[in-house]
């Protein structure tokens, strides 16, 4: 038998010591970068019952780990901001059980941030209300930026829905898309 596999056990032990540690260290890096590429823009979601082309970029700095501070940005490309946003309102669905700090929300537009008027957090309704000073110019990219969220108990996925409103627009939320988060 031992000529078979080749000859002395004792040997191949090293080789057999240092391949052991290659697979544990490739399947550990493995899952360590499907972890941190998980929580950053979405890639391929099936089933989610929201057109691609209504599925907005986000990404959630901490991780988004269940009962952890985190914060989400909120992308929305250029080429959904056909006008001005004189509003911006996010909805998120009722099983949803985390919280939010309205005093620490802003709007970036192209990486710089924007002067509120106003922010208002309404938990019963299940909405958050970005007033800018000035309306966000038509065609440009912005960042929604939630910060000191508390992310909720249990893990799921949570769908926002942001609407917006024009300046002079009849007064009627407008849906732009969805965020569909991941929170595990």
């Amino acid at each position: 038998m031992q000529r078979l596999l080749g000859g002395n056990s004792e040997r191949r032990k090293p080789h057999l010591a240092v391949f052991t540690a290659l697979v544990v260290s490739s399947c550990l890096l493995t899952g360590l970068t499907t972890t941190a590429l998980g929580q950053s823009l979405p890639g391929l979601t099936l089933f989610s019952g929201v057109k691609s082309e209504n599925q907005l970029p986000f990404r959630l700095d901490f991780g988004g780990q269940t009962n952890s501070r985190d914060r989400y940005i909120l992308k929305i490309p250029q080429q959904k901001m056909k006008l001005a946003v004189a509003q911006f309102a996010i909805t998120y669905p009722k099983y949803y059980k985390g919280s939010f700090d309205p005093k620490k929300i802003e709007v970036r537009v192209k990486g710089k941030k924007v002067p509120l008027s106003e922010v208002k957090w309404d938990k019963e309704g299940r909405v958050i209300e970005i007033f800018p000073q000035e309306p966000v110019p038509a065609g440009s990219r912005v960042d929604l930026v939630l910060s000191n969220v508390q992310n909720p108990s249990f893990g799921g996925v949570y769908y926002f829905n942001c609407q917006v409103l024009s300046p002079g627009d009849v007064p009627l939320l407008r849906y732009l898309g969805s965020w569909i988060l991941s929170i595990s």
